[in-house]
């Protein structure tokens, strides 16, 4: 390992407002003007202009839209026909079967839609399209 090959890891740091002459950025004001509340320290995030108007991430609900009064439905996990192609054809397909092949985890809802072809005839035991039941009993 030569040094000339190193990659240079050094980063100035950022200046410091208020702390002297010498550290570059003192002095008088220190680069934040004259008078006023940005002079003197610091703003909250939700700041806009004056304390008597209560600011917009105040005033809005914390959960937005419609449905924020209902509890949060679990979706199904999707499979497509495709999917199943290399399935082995003794094993119906369930949701323990899928379970235990590591596809889904335990309590997971399931659907199956039509896209794709199966190569061989499977029993399958899950809720499925109408484009999917109809492949499947063909």
């Amino acid at each position: 390992m030569k040094l000339e090959k190193i990659s240079k890891t050094t980063t100035r740091p950022k200046k410091r407002l208020g702390r002297g002459y010498g550290s570059g950025k003192g002095g008088h004001t220190s680069s934040r003007g004259q008078k006023g509340q940005k002079s003197r320290g610091k703003l909250p995030l939700y700041f806009e202009g004056s304390k008597m108007r209560k600011s917009l991430i105040r005033r809005l609900p914390m959960l937005r839209g419609k449905l924020r009064n209902q509890a949060k439905k679990n979706k199904p996990v999707i499979f497509n026909l495709r999917d199943f192609a290399d399935w082995p054809k003794a094993t119906p397909v369930t949701v323990e079967s899928l379970v235990k092949a590591g596809w889904v985890s335990e309590g997971a809802s399931v659907k199956l839609l039509g896209e794709g072809e199966l190569k061989e005839k499977l029993k399958i035991d899950l809720p499925m399209s109408k484009s999917a039941a109809k492949k499947v009993n063909d």
